[in-house]
Protein backbone atom coordinates (compact mmCIF):
# COMPACT_ATOMS: atom_id res chain seq x y z
CA UNK A 1 0.00 0.00 0.00
CA UNK A 2 1.78 3.30 -1.33
CA UNK A 3 0.52 6.57 -1.67
CA UNK A 4 1.21 8.88 -4.73
CA UNK A 5 0.42 12.47 -5.93
CA UNK A 6 0.14 13.65 -9.44
CA UNK A 7 -1.27 17.18 -10.47
CA UNK A 8 -1.59 19.34 -13.68
CA UNK A 9 -2.23 16.82 -16.18
CA UNK A 10 -3.81 18.96 -18.60
CA UNK A 11 -5.13 16.38 -20.88
CA UNK A 12 -2.32 14.48 -21.31
CA UNK A 13 -4.00 11.65 -21.55
CA UNK A 14 -1.01 9.48 -23.01
CA UNK A 15 1.50 11.17 -20.66
CA UNK A 16 -0.96 10.27 -17.69
CA UNK A 17 -0.75 6.60 -18.77
CA UNK A 18 2.69 6.20 -19.27
CA UNK A 19 3.17 7.58 -15.51
CA UNK A 20 0.66 5.11 -14.48
CA UNK A 21 2.49 2.52 -16.22
CA UNK A 22 5.98 3.85 -14.33
CA UNK A 23 4.59 3.78 -11.04
CA UNK A 24 2.86 0.23 -11.13
CA UNK A 25 -0.37 1.50 -9.44
CA UNK A 26 -1.88 -1.65 -7.23
CA UNK A 27 -5.19 -1.64 -6.68
CA UNK A 28 -4.46 -1.58 -2.99
CA UNK A 29 -2.38 2.01 -3.46
CA UNK A 30 -3.79 5.73 -3.61
CA UNK A 31 -3.11 7.98 -6.10
CA UNK A 32 -3.76 11.57 -5.07
CA UNK A 33 -4.99 14.27 -8.18
CA UNK A 34 -4.03 17.89 -7.41
CA UNK A 35 -6.43 19.56 -10.07
CA UNK A 36 -5.82 20.54 -13.03
CA UNK A 37 -7.01 17.42 -15.05
CA UNK A 38 -8.84 19.80 -17.94
CA UNK A 39 -7.86 21.67 -20.59
CA UNK A 40 -5.02 22.65 -22.53
CA UNK A 41 -3.91 19.13 -23.85
CA UNK A 42 -6.08 17.16 -26.09
CA UNK A 43 -7.31 14.57 -23.98
CA UNK A 44 -8.67 16.11 -20.98
CA UNK A 45 -12.38 14.68 -20.73
CA UNK A 46 -10.91 11.26 -22.09
CA UNK A 47 -8.41 11.84 -18.64
CA UNK A 48 -11.00 13.12 -16.78
CA UNK A 49 -13.63 9.89 -17.57
CA UNK A 50 -10.58 7.76 -16.86
CA UNK A 51 -10.01 8.64 -13.28
CA UNK A 52 -13.59 8.66 -12.42
CA UNK A 53 -13.40 4.79 -13.38
CA UNK A 54 -10.86 4.61 -11.50
CA UNK A 55 -12.01 3.79 -7.31
CA UNK A 56 -8.22 4.12 -5.61
CA UNK A 57 -8.12 8.01 -7.31
CA UNK A 58 -9.02 10.56 -5.49
CA UNK A 59 -9.38 13.79 -7.17
CA UNK A 60 -9.07 17.51 -5.65
CA UNK A 61 -10.35 20.56 -7.68
CA UNK A 62 -8.08 23.02 -8.97
CA UNK A 63 -8.79 26.64 -11.13
CA UNK A 64 -9.11 24.54 -14.24
CA UNK A 65 -11.96 22.21 -12.64
CA UNK A 66 -13.53 25.52 -11.19
CA UNK A 67 -13.82 27.64 -14.36
CA UNK A 68 -15.47 24.83 -15.73
CA UNK A 69 -18.20 24.27 -13.23
CA UNK A 70 -18.71 27.65 -14.00
CA UNK A 71 -19.99 26.67 -17.18
CA UNK A 72 -21.14 23.33 -17.28
CA UNK A 73 -24.79 24.24 -17.16
CA UNK A 74 -24.48 25.63 -20.80
CA UNK A 75 -23.46 22.03 -22.01
CA UNK A 76 -26.39 20.51 -20.15
CA UNK A 77 -28.00 20.65 -23.42
CA UNK A 78 -27.74 20.22 -27.05
CA UNK A 79 -24.95 22.88 -28.01
CA UNK A 80 -25.70 24.68 -31.59
CA UNK A 81 -24.38 27.40 -33.30
CA UNK A 82 -26.16 30.32 -31.48
CA UNK A 83 -26.22 29.05 -28.33
CA UNK A 84 -23.76 31.91 -26.36
CA UNK A 85 -26.37 34.14 -28.10
CA UNK A 86 -28.56 33.14 -24.97
CA UNK A 87 -25.59 33.71 -22.20
CA UNK A 88 -26.36 36.60 -20.10
CA UNK A 89 -23.04 38.60 -19.38
CA UNK A 90 -21.33 36.84 -16.76
CA UNK A 91 -21.99 33.57 -18.39
CA UNK A 92 -20.60 34.72 -21.21
CA UNK A 93 -17.33 36.53 -19.64
CA UNK A 94 -16.88 33.21 -17.40
CA UNK A 95 -17.01 31.28 -20.83
CA UNK A 96 -14.34 33.66 -22.34
CA UNK A 97 -11.96 33.27 -19.46
CA UNK A 98 -12.14 29.38 -19.54
CA UNK A 99 -11.46 29.97 -23.05
CA UNK A 100 -8.80 32.16 -22.32
CA UNK A 101 -7.34 29.57 -20.23
CA UNK A 102 -7.22 26.43 -22.40
CA UNK A 103 -10.79 25.69 -22.20
CA UNK A 104 -11.22 24.64 -25.95
CA UNK A 105 -10.11 21.11 -25.83
CA UNK A 106 -12.06 19.97 -22.53
CA UNK A 107 -15.20 21.92 -24.68
CA UNK A 108 -14.80 20.25 -27.94
CA UNK A 109 -14.60 16.27 -26.05
CA UNK A 110 -17.68 17.33 -23.73
CA UNK A 111 -19.46 17.99 -26.96
CA UNK A 112 -18.59 15.11 -28.58
CA UNK A 113 -20.41 12.88 -25.34
CA UNK A 114 -24.35 12.26 -24.64
CA UNK A 115 -25.98 14.87 -22.61
CA UNK A 116 -26.26 12.22 -19.20
CA UNK A 117 -22.37 11.67 -19.63
CA UNK A 118 -21.86 15.16 -19.23
CA UNK A 119 -24.43 15.67 -15.97
CA UNK A 120 -22.22 12.22 -14.59
CA UNK A 121 -18.86 14.76 -14.95
CA UNK A 122 -20.76 18.12 -13.84
CA UNK A 123 -22.17 15.93 -10.85
CA UNK A 124 -17.99 14.26 -10.20
CA UNK A 125 -16.28 17.84 -10.71
CA UNK A 126 -18.89 19.16 -7.83
CA UNK A 127 -17.88 16.65 -5.64
CA UNK A 128 -14.04 16.87 -5.65
CA UNK A 129 -11.88 17.98 -2.70
CA UNK A 130 -10.68 21.33 -2.15
CA UNK A 131 -7.49 20.44 0.32
CA UNK A 132 -6.84 16.96 2.13
CA UNK A 133 -4.46 16.31 4.97
CA UNK A 134 -2.99 12.97 5.18
CA UNK A 135 -0.03 11.33 7.30
CA UNK A 136 2.00 8.94 5.33
CA UNK A 137 5.13 7.03 6.69
CA UNK A 138 5.38 9.01 10.13
CA UNK A 139 4.93 12.48 7.87
CA UNK A 140 1.98 15.37 8.07
CA UNK A 141 0.87 16.63 4.65
CA UNK A 142 -1.39 19.10 3.11
CA UNK A 143 -2.41 18.60 -0.31
CA UNK A 144 -3.89 21.46 -2.20
CA UNK A 145 -4.04 22.43 -5.72
CA UNK A 146 -2.69 25.90 -5.64
CA UNK A 147 -0.97 27.05 -2.12
CA UNK A 148 -2.38 29.04 0.80
CA UNK A 149 -2.80 32.34 -0.21
CA UNK A 150 -2.70 35.00 3.01
CA UNK A 151 -1.25 32.09 5.18
CA UNK A 152 -1.15 32.14 8.82
CA UNK A 153 -0.59 29.43 11.11
CA UNK A 154 -3.21 30.76 13.32
CA UNK A 155 -5.99 30.10 10.15
CA UNK A 156 -7.89 26.70 9.89
CA UNK A 157 -7.83 25.44 6.31
CA UNK A 158 -11.65 25.41 6.40
CA UNK A 159 -11.45 28.96 6.65
CA UNK A 160 -9.62 29.87 3.50
CA UNK A 161 -11.77 31.03 0.29
CA UNK A 162 -11.92 28.88 -2.77
CA UNK A 163 -9.50 31.35 -4.69
CA UNK A 164 -7.12 31.39 -2.43
CA UNK A 165 -6.84 27.59 -2.18
CA UNK A 166 -6.89 27.16 -5.93
CA UNK A 167 -5.86 30.07 -7.62
CA UNK A 168 -3.73 32.15 -5.73
CA UNK A 169 0.42 31.13 -5.68
CA UNK A 170 2.53 29.90 -2.86
CA UNK A 171 5.68 32.07 -1.20
CA UNK A 172 8.35 29.04 -1.58
CA UNK A 173 10.42 31.65 -0.24
CA UNK A 174 9.40 30.56 3.73
CA UNK A 175 7.28 27.33 5.16
CA UNK A 176 4.37 27.69 5.73
CA UNK A 177 4.23 25.09 8.90
CA UNK A 178 7.46 23.69 10.43
CA UNK A 179 5.91 19.70 11.02
CA UNK A 180 3.97 19.42 7.98
CA UNK A 181 4.83 19.42 4.06
CA UNK A 182 2.83 21.35 1.73
CA UNK A 183 2.29 19.80 -2.07
CA UNK A 184 0.84 21.71 -4.29
CA UNK A 185 0.60 21.97 -8.44
CA UNK A 186 -0.38 25.20 -10.31
CA UNK A 187 2.96 26.72 -10.18
CA UNK A 188 4.96 25.04 -13.22
CA UNK A 189 8.42 24.36 -11.24
CA UNK A 190 10.04 25.68 -14.71
CA UNK A 191 8.43 29.40 -12.85
CA UNK A 192 9.98 29.22 -9.32
CA UNK A 193 12.52 31.90 -8.71
CA UNK A 194 15.90 29.91 -7.68
CA UNK A 195 14.81 26.54 -8.73
CA UNK A 196 18.06 25.04 -9.89
CA UNK A 197 16.26 21.90 -11.45
CA UNK A 198 13.13 23.47 -13.67
CA UNK A 199 10.74 21.15 -14.99
CA UNK A 200 11.18 18.95 -11.76
CA UNK A 201 9.61 18.31 -8.70
CA UNK A 202 10.48 21.28 -6.18
CA UNK A 203 11.37 20.44 -2.38
CA UNK A 204 12.19 23.06 -0.30
CA UNK A 205 11.34 25.04 3.10
CA UNK A 206 8.89 22.34 3.72
CA UNK A 207 7.05 22.50 0.18
CA UNK A 208 6.97 20.48 -2.71
CA UNK A 209 6.01 21.60 -6.08
CA UNK A 210 4.81 19.05 -8.83
CA UNK A 211 3.55 20.88 -11.39
CA UNK A 212 6.47 19.88 -13.90
CA UNK A 213 4.71 21.71 -16.98
CA UNK A 214 2.74 18.66 -18.91
CA UNK A 215 1.29 20.92 -21.61
CA UNK A 216 4.92 22.57 -22.10
CA UNK A 217 7.45 21.97 -24.54
CA UNK A 218 10.28 21.76 -21.77
CA UNK A 219 7.83 19.79 -19.74
CA UNK A 220 6.82 16.33 -18.24
CA UNK A 221 4.31 14.83 -15.84
CA UNK A 222 5.72 13.96 -12.92
CA UNK A 223 4.44 12.11 -9.36
CA UNK A 224 5.79 11.70 -6.16
CA UNK A 225 5.68 8.52 -3.93
CA UNK A 226 5.01 9.83 -0.05
CA UNK A 227 6.44 6.20 1.53
CA UNK A 228 9.50 6.63 -0.67
CA UNK A 229 9.50 10.21 -1.60
CA UNK A 230 10.84 8.68 -5.07
CA UNK A 231 10.11 10.59 -8.00
CA UNK A 232 8.54 9.75 -11.27
CA UNK A 233 8.29 11.60 -14.75
CA UNK A 234 6.59 10.70 -18.38
CA UNK A 235 7.88 12.98 -21.05
CA UNK A 236 6.74 13.21 -24.58
CA UNK A 237 9.13 11.34 -27.38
Amino acid sequence: MSTYVISDIHGEYELFIQLLDKIRLKDSDTLYILGDVLDRGPHPVKTLLKLMEMPNAICMVGNHEFMALECLNIFMQEVTDDFLEKLDIKEFENYLEWLENGGQTTIDELCALDIATRKEIQEFLGELLVYEEIIVAGRDYVLVHAGIANFSPDTGLDEYGIHELVWSRPDYSIPYYEDRYVITGHTPTQLIKGNEKPGYIYKNKNHIAIDCGSYRPDGRLAAICLDTWEEFYAEKN
